[in-house]
């Protein structure tokens, strides 16, 4: 299910903190890098990643590519870097993004 405008508008502010916990580079989405995804999702719901490619058109197709390998939502993509989310049905309320900076 998309995420709203809204809870867009409340992750891009969750994430304006965040740090980068994935680095993406000239090999793209190894096996190592997807395994490294998926358990930065499973953590923390929302992250941020970096992609170290210098066209922009090959950093937008990994980031969808990302996307759907990790069967993830992009919230937001500036330069080099995406912030992405998938939801936990079963969030560790001290390591979930989401839960850990609620107003």
């Amino acid at each position: 299910m998309p995420l709203t405008t809204e809870q867009k508008k409340k992750y891009r502010a969750i994430g304006h903190h965040l740090k980068p916990v994935l680095i993406v580079a000239e090999n793209g989405l190894s096996e190592g890098v997807l395994g490294e995804l998926e358990r930065a999702l499973s953590d923390h719901e929302l992250i941020k990643v970096q992609f170290r490619l210098p066209e922009r058109d090959d950093r937008r197709a990994l980031m969808a590519e990302l996307c759907q390998a990790g069967r993830c939502e992009l919230v937001q993509a500036i330069g080099k870097v995406a912030l992405v989310y998938r939801r936990n049905a079963k969030p560790n309320k001290q390591l979930s993004n989401v839960h850990r900076h609620q107003a």
